[in-house]
């Protein structure tokens, strides 16, 4: 936890879920965990507000609870990694949206605005929000939400059960086998539900969320196919994207190194999923190219070879692009160079710097103490002990590199920008307000008189309310808030490799 972390959960739940809830969250940031008791007083707040808020947070998955050592009562803590996750809501749905239909991406949309729902709620819901609606449409939801189901898209959210040595107090755990496993929904009752009439919903007391662990495989292996299509070519990037497939039925999601796929099973998916000839018939060599690039491991000769995906090492060297290429963007080409031959020789002397890295002597010296003071670099200082008249003992100061510690720094950086773009943007919305409300009515105006059938002369009339200058104004606010939204996407993209590193760094 950090500072920087900390501001950009209090603007994310401040944004999405009010004043009174980000207090609630502070106070929790602030704490390991806390009881309700703790809340109130600290907060300042009414018992009720805080109770409402800790209900909406734990709703929405930002927030858990557990009993406290003696038992006696609730502590209550903050998921700030679940909050940051908020962000890639817009990204869960594009990808719903490209790998199944826009149906699927409605209730996506929709379970994700609840936090946490019944399906059938979801399901009826959502009838709202679908393009063409008809008789058929109800099914249709139950058949896509079950799709999402079966995909691991969604999951059954823990229900609360009696703790074993105090049935008073109350704990969330998975008490049924398959939380994946979708109830009987009759649609004779999700037609009536529709209607408004009073029955009983078939499956009361079951919720659905949303499993964010499946979108980010799919987030990563994406990640992964993309850099192979990058150093070598689309075909190995196919080739990758099957292979993928095959980890993902054979060994645990987020093992640091899958189990062995044979490359006979491998050739054998290839043909049944693909047509591509070209990629089938250099396999081998493929699969030999991105061993050198250490993305798989020969594991045993059997099967025409067996391999693993070291997962460790992948995002060991992906994280080891980012960091170059923010050094280049930052520092220019020669400084990515210093920094490169330091990762390669490890341990290295200043005067060894310049000779490797082709850079004059006093440009180098400069990068390099840059590098220094911005913390991509750290120094180690050996003493050669002087005996009798040798004189002062001689020091050696080493250059090296600490990835760790890179990536720690990296992450605060991160943070920092994504809330620095989220204020400008708020900052920028709140100045224009009047302005973008007066467009927003216009826009309903002009698209209210075009089903009326209008003249084209009188629709330009209204739209002439809003004068040039106004214009140009909210062309610029548009603007700006566009490219802040895209510079919040690629930040969060920076921020999914670098955590994704530090999870299998820990393994």
């Amino acid at each position: 936890m950090s500072i920087q972390l900390g501001k950009l959960c209090s603007r994310i739940v401040e944004q999405h879920f009010g004043e009174v809830v980000r207090i609630v969250a502070d106070d929790l940031f602030a704490s390991i965990a806390r009881p309700l008791s703790q809340i109130v007083r600290s907060t300042g707040l009414t018992k009720s507000e805080v109770c409402k808020s800790l209900a909406i947070l734990i709703k929405f998955g930002l927030a858990g609870f557990n009993p406290n050592k003696a038992r006696t009562g609730y502590e209550y803590r903050l998921h700030y990694d679940r909050v940051v996750m908020i962000l890639r809501y817009p990204r869960y749905m594009h990808l719903i949206q490209t790998k199944f239909d826009h149906e699927s991406a409605v209730l996506m949309e929709e379970l994700l605005r609840c936090g946490s729902q019944s399906a059938s709620y979801i399901i009826v819901k959502s009838m709202s929000n679908v393009d063409v609606k008809n008789q058929n449409t109800l099914s249709l939801l139950r058949e896509k939400f079950t799709m999402l189901a079966q995909g691991h898209y969604i999951i059954r959210a823990p229900e609360p059960k009696a703790c074993a040595d105090n049935s008073d107090l109350m704990e969330l755990c998975y008490d049924n086998a398959n939380p994946f496993a979708m109830p009987e929904l009759d649609l004779r009752i999700l037609t009536e539900l529709h209607e408004g009439k009073p029955v009983k919903a078939p499956d009361e007391g079951i919720t659905w969320v949303v499993n964010v662990e499946r979108f980010h495989v799919d987030f990563r292996d994406s990640i992964m196919v993309t850099a192979i299509e990058r150093m070598i070519d689309a075909n190995a990037g196919e080739a990758m994207k099957y292979l993928l497939q095959l980890m993902d039925e054979r060994t645990n999601s987020w093992e640091a190194v899958s189990n062995p796929i044979a490359l006979v099973d491998m050739r054998q998916r290839c043909e049944k999923k693909s047509a591509n000839t070209e990629m089938l018939r250099y396999l081998d060599q493929y699969f030999s190219v991105m061993e050198s690039y250490e993305f798989l491991s020969k594991f045993d000769g059997k099967g025409g070879g067996q391999f693993t995906v070291n997962m460790k090492k992948i995002f060991e060297q992906l994280t080891w692009t980012c960091i170059e290429n923010i050094i280049v963007e930052k520092y220019g080409s020669k400084a990515a160079r210093i920094f490169r031959v330091i990762r390669m020789k490890r341990y290295v002397e200043q005067e060894d710097i310049q000779k490797e890295a082709m850079v004059p002597a006093k440009e180098a010296k400069q990068l390099t103490y840059k590098l220094m003071e911005e913390n991509f670099l750290q120094i180690q200082t050996f003493r050669k002990p002087g005996g009798g008249n040798a004189g002062a003992p001689k020091s050696f100061f080493l250059f090296y590199i600490n990835q760790t510690q890179i990536v720690a720094m990296l992450l605060e950086i991160c943070y920092k920008a994504l809330y620095n773009s989220m204020t400008r943007s708020t900052h920028d919305k709140t100045v224009n307000k009047r302005l973008i409300e007066k467009s927003q009515r216009l826009d309903s105006i002009v698209e209210t008189m075009k089903e009326r059938g209008e003249s084209e002369a009188y629709i330009n009339e209204i739209l002439e309310t809003l004068t040039p200058p106004e214009q140009e104004i909210l062309k610029k606010v548009k603007l700006r808030v566009k490219s802040l939204y895209s510079a919040e996407i690629g930040i969060d993209e920076t921020i999914f490799i670098l955590k994704l590193y530090q999870e299998y760094q820990n393994k």
